[in-house]
């Protein structure tokens, strides 16, 4: 019954999309984020991404949409599921592509000759204990044996595992609290949660004159990280709450819907693209001794601009048998599908392009565009190989758990 009653809700594909989208931003992103580390390394300039400068936004929008699924998948199924089932479907559904991270993550960095960014070489011992931990995502403290590439992240061989980290952290805190808040006190929380995430930003606690916190557990890097996932996490679920309740209808399943309006699934679906690029590329805006721009900036784009995004994505497209927008159904759903693994997966072979930046004094895109389409090629083939071997291994535990 329980999962039946699953299969009778309407899949917000449109959302599932866009969560691609997001995904390959974020590649794009670390290109660019390529450049300057290399151009910092070899003190060849400052350092500055100077192009796609807020990429990493991309995180903030997975756990407002993470927060929005979440709260459609769970929110009614409460009196028939316990909180330990609740976690072994979460563990189902993401930890397999950890592990496979983690592994893909083990094999580049020893491709890479096994060296941090110092050139010194780290033991096959501490290697092993890296990937271990990786696999069962417990992070590294900055500077123990362990943080094998000597850069103080909580996940060396696969740095973008530190989301999953905090992801699970949302679970976790989803389960025992926040499920349980009626929708005006879920309204309250996100409220003071974006009031203390919007201080931390623009005030500039984490020094970093961003809010590109959470990847390491070093100085305010935790708190920053708590803060950035919770307050679009407790967004994303009061959207969902407020104008997508579902009534237990396919054709009619939310007080709210742009479909009324005339706005087809292409349409919200390009809208959401651009602007999504658009709000990445906007140049770093400075920081002063007390008051960050930059920071302003990335809080309102989180605050106003990815629930705009969101409720436009859910609103237009959350009916799957509409016989209109099927050819952008079919799209949505591929890259919905392949977003998770090209997340994961993606950094490792980063790695290996950052290596051959840094050897190579390449410091533009117009310099290492060969060596980058090959790159992204390489992502782009492990990427679709994880996803089958991931849905594969998924469907196995579903079945037998």
């Amino acid at each position: 019954m329980e999962q039946q009653a699953m299969m009778n809700k309407p899949h917000y594909n449109i959302l599932d999309g866009l969560r691609g989208v997001a995904a390959l931003l974020v590649v794009w992103y670390h290109v660019f984020e390529g450049f300057a580390f290399a151009e910092a390394t070899n003190g060849a300039g400052e350092g500055l991404i100077k192009t796609f400068n807020h990429g990493y936004l991309a995180v903030d929008f997975f756990f407002m949409l993470s927060g929005f699924v979440i709260s459609y998948a769970y929110d009614s199924r409460w009196q028939g599921m316990s909180v330990g089932k609740f976690f072994k479907r979460r563990l189902v559904r993401l930890h397999p592509m950890v592990i496979i991270g983690a592994i893909i993550g083990t094999i580049a960095f020893c491709i890479g000759g096994c060296s941090n960014w110092s050139g010194e070489t780290a033991s096959w011992y501490n290697i092993a204990v890296a990937a271990i931990l990786g696999m069962l995502l417990l992070p590294a403290i900055p500077g123990c044996s362990n943080d094998v590439r000597g850069n103080g992240e909580m996940f060396p061989l696969n740095g973008p595992s530190w989301s999953l980290f905090f992801e699970y952290l949302g679970n976790i805190i989803y389960a025992l609290f926040i499920r349980r808040l009626s929708t005006k006190w879920l309204k309250v929380t996100a409220i003071v949660l974006g009031l203390l995430f919007g201080y931390f930003a623009i005030t500039d606690m984490s020094g970093y004159g961003s809010i590109g916190v959470g990847w390491t557990l070093d100085k305010m890097n935790f708190t920053g990280g708590l803060l950035r996932m919770l307050f679009p996490f407790t967004v994303g679920m009061a959207i969902r709450r407020t104008l997508f309740a579902y009534n237990g209808t396919k054709e009619s399943n939310s007080s709210f819907s742009l479909k009324a309006k005339g706005i087809s699934k292409s349409w919200a679906f390009m809208a959401s693209t651009v602007i999504l690029i658009l709000m990445f590329s906007v140049p770093f805006l400075g920081v002063e001794e007390s008051f960050s721009m930059n920071g302003l900036y990335e809080f309102c784009t989180i605050a106003l601009v990815f629930p705009l995004i969101i409720i436009m994505g859910a609103g237009a497209g959350n009916e799957l048998q509409s016989t209109n927008g099927k050819r952008i159904d079919t799209i949505s759903n591929f890259l919905g599908r392949l977003s998770y693994p090209l997340y994961i997966i993606h950094y490792p072979i980063m790695y290996l392009l950052y290596s051959w930046m840094i050897k190579e004094e390449v410091y533009t895109l117009s310099q290492g565009w060969p060596a980058v389409a090959a790159a992204i090629t390489v992502i782009l083939i492990v990427a679709i190989l994880s996803m089958k071997l991931y849905e594969f291994v998924e469907n196995i535990l579903k079945r037998r758990l």
